[in-house]
């Protein structure tokens, strides 16, 4: 059966997104009187999504959450570029929480994600950027979604395959509505250059994505570059791991053969090499489900 897909043209998406916007702006001003919660990170996504909302002229408070992790240069452009922002200062450092949790930020373990980054707008609609085409975890990702703590509820709000923009989830108190999931990084920035958007100085860079510098998702180079790039973020990961070496064996935990920051430091870059012999201040798998205990 041959099947048609609707705003798939990009000055389609650019209206329909703004009739998202609309459609659900007095359900979001009975949630919270600034009424929408726009998530706000400093990428090129969320300052389309921002845009977006002012065409739509919705009520909305955008709120970028502060990591301490950082580019430098995307907490200047936030401030320079979008000064009504709302800048969220965290409870805990990044190094604090190494701290904290006895263990470091991990591809598996991404605990400074829901701590630093996605703990605000409970109560509230929140608006994000999130797109399909960014990953295979989003592409997953629905129109209408209402999560319950035992599995889900799946709900269309339009004709289209499977496409879901309005998303509810129950359990964090928390309404979604993902405007731009089915643009395409070609959208993205069309409409950037169509509107001129400001956008952070660092895609002239080279950079792809912007996000913590460190980020565990990123890959082996992407993160060496950012090292090299900010060294200060460096050393102060390797103190932070020296100091979550101690409060682990304060605490009564294995440190396997982490000795200090910089073993930690190494394993957490680049894993276990595969040799025949453990190299010292790498992790075993045993010392690493002694960690998660």
């Amino acid at each position: 059966m041959e099947q048609y897909r609707l705003f798939d043209d990009f000055s389609d998406k650019v209206k329909r997104a703004i009739q998202l916007f609309q459609m659900f702006e007095d359900t979001a001003v009975r949630y919270h009187k600034d009424g929408y919660y726009l998530a706000f990170s400093g990428g090129k996504d969320s300052v389309v999504l921002y845009v977006l909302a002012k065409m739509a002229h919705v009520k909305f408070q955008a709120h970028y959450h502060l990591t301490t992790v950082d580019p430098p240069e995307l907490v200047r452009f936030i401030r320079e570029a979008f000064p009504d922002v709302k800048v969220e200062y965290p409870e805990l450092t990044m190094w604090d929480l190494i701290v904290k949790k006895q263990m470091p930020p991990l591809r598996t373990a991404r605990y400074c994600c829901e701590v630093l980054k996605e703990g605000g707008g409970e109560g509230a609609f929140t608006v994000t950027g999130v797109r399909w085409e960014e990953s295979r975890k989003r592409a997953n990702r629905d129109f209408l979604e209402i999560h319950k703590k035992k599995g889900a509820i799946y709900l269309n709000c339009d004709n289209e395959e499977d496409r879901r923009k309005l998303e509810i989830c129950s359990l964090k108190g928390k309404r979604i509505l993902n405007p731009i999931i089915d643009w395409t990084e070609e959208d993205i920035w069309c409409f950037i250059r169509k509107y001129q958007v400001p956008y952070c100085c660092l895609y002239d860079q080279g950079f792809c994505r912007i996000g913590c510098i460190g980020c565990p998702l990123a890959s082996i180079r992407s993160r060496e570059r950012e090292f090299e790039r900010y060294p200060k973020y460096r050393d102060a990961y390797i103190r932070a791991f020296d100091r979550m070496v101690k409060a682990r064996t304060a605490s009564g935990k294995s440190k396997g053969n982490w000795k200090d920051g910089e073993s930690v430091f190494r394993w957490w870059m680049y894993g276990n090499e595969k040799t025949d012999k453990q190299v010292a201040g790498q992790m075993e798998l045993k010392d690493f489900i002694d960690m998660a205990a």
